[in-house]
């Protein structure tokens, strides 16, 4: 019952479009996230803890139907657990969440293949999980990181870490704690290595195209001049 409170919570303090004077009850009623995540503790106790068969993953699916996201019964996640939106959202059976983590549309915490046992990835507290996200694998993801929309993480990240880019890389290390829930939101507004790598090789080609003028011009002025 306490996760499931503060999963309520998490909607207010996330998403400004539920601060309206009847904002409780929009949330109870037109929220896919919340409704996602609610029906998962109800899975997963039935899943883990009473290990009936068959009904929680009947749940799921249900779920799964009306309001686009997918979650195993058997995937572990902590109070504050809030998904933005929510269509296209799937979380595998092994899968670990800490607590307090935002994830948006489209994100995927999934396995790399048919192996068993530990195969999906396990994320800390206070984490960002940006638009279209790939987390793959049985990796860790440290506390208070912040993954860019549309990237694929495929390695493990540590603590405090920005990451962005297909695949992965870490583009900020150690930097501020996201305790400010309206920098939480900014999952867009992240450095692209990509772009980046791009401006880098324009400039060095710009630079060779200099070079090569200056060696031109250089060579024809050192051409001797033909004898009458």
């Amino acid at each position: 019952m306490f996760a499931i409170v503060e999963d309520y919570k998490a909607v207010f303090k996330r998403d400004p479009a539920a601060r309206t004077p009847i904002g409780f009850l929009e949330v109870l009623l037109l929220y896919s996230g919340f409704h996602a995540i609610l029906w998962h503790r109800i899975s997963h106790f039935l899943h883990a803890t009473l290990r009936i068969p068959f009904i929680p993953r009947f749940i799921s699916q249900v779920v799964r139907w009306i309001t686009g996201v997918e979650i195993h019964p058997g995937a572990k996640i902590g109070p504050g657990f809030f998904i933005d939106h929510g269509m296209g959202v799937v979380i595998g059976e092994t899968a670990e969440i800490g607590r307090d983590v935002l994830v948006y549309q489209g994100v995927t915490l999934g396995g790399t293949g048919a192996e068993r046992g530990k195969r999906h990835p396990t994320i800390g507290d206070h984490v960002v999980i940006g638009a279209g996200a790939k987390v793959l694998g049985s990796i860790k993801i440290g506390h208070n990181v912040k993954i860019g929309s549309g990237s694929v993480v495929v390695h493990s990240v540590p603590d405090n870490c920005t990451v962005v880019g297909v695949p992965a890389e870490i583009v900020r290390r150690e930097g501020k704690e996201l305790t400010d829930e309206d920098r939480m939101l900014e999952h867009g507004d992240l450095p692209d290595p990509v772009r980046e790598l791009k401006r880098r090789i324009l400039e060095l080609q710009r630079e060779v195209n200099h070079l090569e003028r200056q060696f031109r011009e250089r060579h024809s002025s050192e051409k001797p001049t033909p004898s009458p």
